[in-house]
């Protein structure tokens, strides 16, 4: 069983990711998008979306400094003070992240909800599926403490076995179940990649750097104002623009 869950599916997880994301670009890269639902309802998408996006961010960032460097990390973290308040950052991060996914969730469950009508049932999975993730993150954190160092020493040699195409399951095998799950959904999360909106995250906008600029022709100059026309001299008037104004 261990064989399959740490060494098996993270394979298939990367595989379809990686095919499917792939093919998905090629046909229909028009849905490389976050299908922003922005101009439907702002207020509850902001107070949502910047904390999940800031606090999810800070942890991933974490995670892969960790993962890259583990001897860099272990000294940066330390013990005593140093390691209790990295270990109080992360669990304030995951919780912000928490926050903000919950009203992602809830400005989309009232039936009239405009965010609803554009949510399609993958949707509904991948945010249940990153909710479940980030909670399990902060009871690791709570539960299971000191993780900041025990992740150097299991799941670090784990990941590093599975790039180098050399797997090894020994160092996460005996750890306990809600970590290992914690681990499990990570990969969860990207095997629904090339399903979901969250390929977006892989669509980064440099080609900004050497798009032309965009040339916006107004119909009239914004900063003019009219002057006020007294009403006994006003037009009867089929329209309230000059010819000249027209012609702009």
């Amino acid at each position: 069983m261990s064989t399959f869950l740490f060494i098996v599916f993270p394979y298939v997880a990367i595989i379809l990711a990686v095919g499917v994301g792939l093919y998905r670009y090629w046909t229909n890269r028009f849905s490389y998008s976050s299908v922003s639902s922005q101009l439907l309802e702002n207020t509850k998408l902001f107070w949502g979306s910047v904390p999940w996006h800031y606090g999810i961010t800070l942890i991933l960032l974490a995670h892969v400094f960790a993962w890259l460097f583990p001897g860099l990390t272990g000294s940066i973290l330390g013990f005593g003070p140093r390691l209790f308040a990295f270990e109080v950052a992360g669990l304030a991060l995951a919780l912000f992240a928490a926050v903000g996914i919950v009203i992602l969730i809830a400005r989309r469950l009232p039936t009239l909800s405009r965010a609803r009508a554009v949510t399609s049932p993958m949707d509904w999975i991948l945010l249940f599926v990153l909710l479940v993730q980030v909670l399990t993150g902060a009871a690791v954190a709570l539960f299971d403490r000191w993780g900041s160092h025990w992740f150097l020493s299991a799941a670090a040699p784990w990941l590093w076995s599975l790039v180098s195409l050399r797997p090894d399951a020994a160092t996460v095998a005996p750890l306990p179940p809600l970590i290992q799950f914690h681990f499990l959904l990570g990969f969860a999360v990207i095997l629904l990649f090339p399903f979901t909106r969250l390929v977006h995250v892989v669509m980064l906008p440099i080609h900004y750097l050497w798009r032309p600029y965009q040339v916006v022709v107004w119909y009239r100059d914004p900063r003019r104002r009219l002057a006020p026309v007294p009403a006994s001299q006003a037009a009867p008037a089929k329209s309230h623009f000059s010819s000249a104004e027209l012609k702009e």
